[in-house]
């Protein structure tokens, strides 16, 4: 036989051995899956999410309703793991599970194929640590958020929200509460509404934090109510979400938190809330505040002046900006010189985006100023031929506050040599496109 050809057979033979032991593996899996010890089926369902594909789901799906809850935190957990669009209507269903673990491991779950590596996986973050650790994850605010482009099936912003106030647990409600907010879930907001009337400080807090995220403007004044809650963090986050969303019904309850609270970050947190504000009614405070010996109070205090536009303010602001000497509340001045007439500062403000210590100050006031069309109109030039840093992030301010003139300047920024670069401007293009 020819020396080729033998080798070929030899190379097919052992193909179809390699494929016949996988095929008697897996059906000696799909076997365990049926057994009567819930063990064996707890160990096949986990076998079944190391390295599986979508193809397993189908068999794992038909365990989601297992008596025994190691099997269904099994099954649940390899669906996480496979992670597919096949995965989404299990893991909707396990939802409905009874345990508070399983309903928030598959919430995770939920989140994590919107919003890839939100589940953590590793030594120390093993899915069967899941459930000790639920509580201990509130301790900090989930920063994170799905992109505006993301689109949501509607059936799973519906299943998390019923968890959210109805949930087997305080925790897997809380749980659910967060995730609304990541994934944006405006849908969902009448139970977040809804979880705000619990007893339970961790279910508000998540609450708040997802409609601050969320973003409804509309919600805000029913919210007012949680300025006079006792807990101090719950009064905390419902402080900040009065500012982010605007609400001008709460002005004379967070003045009177800025002359009276006993707590200073309330203090604070209440008078940058007035800041974005813009009511006229505050001048007298604003100006008060901006000789404070707070770093922090005179930043905030300046951005009320500035929001406030009164011209007749910049040479208090300009004077203030001379002999300040923190970094922070330089920009906030810098912020409030533009917003009343100079323009001078807003190369300061863009140079701002070079600091890794203030580039998160200083973009959500470009963010802000950009909606007027000439000072957006000047951002282009720096975007084009900045820094690396400078592009990155005012491809993000453009792909909040652009309008269609911008998208030019985006698709070019796309064609950068910069990797980084190319790739921020492609996904602010991204987010530009479906806002407008």
């Amino acid at each position: 036989m020819n020396p080729m050809k033998r080798v070929e057979r030899m190379i097919r033979l052992t193909s179809l051995i390699l494929l016949a032991c996988v095929i008697s593996s897996l059906s000696a899996q799909e076997v365990d899956l049926q057994a009567s010890d819930p063990k064996r089926r707890a160990k096949a369902a986990a076998n079944l999410g190391k390295n599986g594909t979508s193809d397993n789901i189908p068999a794992l799906s038909r365990l989601i309703s297992d008596p025994v809850v190691d099997v269904r935190h099994e099954v649940v957990a390899s669906i996480v793991r496979i992670g597919t669009q096949h995965s989404l209507e299990p893991l909707t269903q396990a939802t409905r599970d009874a345990t508070p673990e399983i309903q928030a491991l598959a919430v995770d779950g939920l989140v994590n194929f919107y919003y890839p590596g939100y589940v953590k996986r590793g030594w120390t973050n093993a899915f069967k640590q899941f459930g000790s650790n639920l509580r201990g994850r509130f301790a900090k605010p989930e920063p994170k958020i799905i992109d505006p482009y993301v689109n949501v099936d509607s059936n799973v912003i519906s299943a998390i929200g019923r968890l959210a106030v109805g949930g087997s647990s305080m925790e897997s409600r809380a749980n659910a509460a967060r995730a609304v907010g990541i994934l944006r879930g405006k849908a969902a907001l009448p139970q977040l509404m809804e979880a705000l009337r619990s007893k339970n400080s961790m279910v508000i807090l998540e609450s708040v934090r997802s409609i601050r995220k969320i973003g409804d403007t509309s919600v805000g004044p029913d919210l007012v109510f949680l300025l006079n809650d006792l807990d101090v963090e719950v009064q905390f986050g419902a402080v900040r979400t009065m500012g982010q969303l605007r609400v001008r019904e709460a002005s004379p309850k967070l003045a009177n938190l800025v002359k009276g609270s006993a707590h200073k970050r309330i203090r604070r947190q209440s008078l940058v809330a007035l800041a974005k504000m813009g009511d006229p009614e505050q001048h007298g405070l604003f100006v008060t505040y901006l000789k404070d010996r707070d770093k922090q109070i005179r930043a905030a205090a300046a951005e009320g002046l500035g929001r406030l536009g009164n011209r007749d303010d910049l040479k208090t602001v300009l004077d203030a900006f001379a002999i300040e000497k923190n970094e922070s509340a330089r920009l906030s001045m810098a912020f409030a010189a533009v917003n009343l007439g100079d323009l001078s500062f807003l190369s300061y403000l863009y140079d701002g985006l070079n600091s890794s210590f203030h580039r998160l100050e200083a973009r959500p006031f470009l963010v802000e100023l950009a909606r007027d069309q000439s000072v957006l109109a000047q951002l282009y030039n720096p975007m084009a031929t900045g820094t690396n840093d400078q592009k990155r992030h005012l491809a993000y301010v453009v792909s909040i506050s652009g309008n269609k003139d911008s998208m030019l300047h985006l698709e070019k920024l796309t064609h950068d040599p910069e990797p980084k670069v190319a790739r921020e401007a492609m996904r602010a293009l991204q987010n530009l496109q479906t806002r407008l």
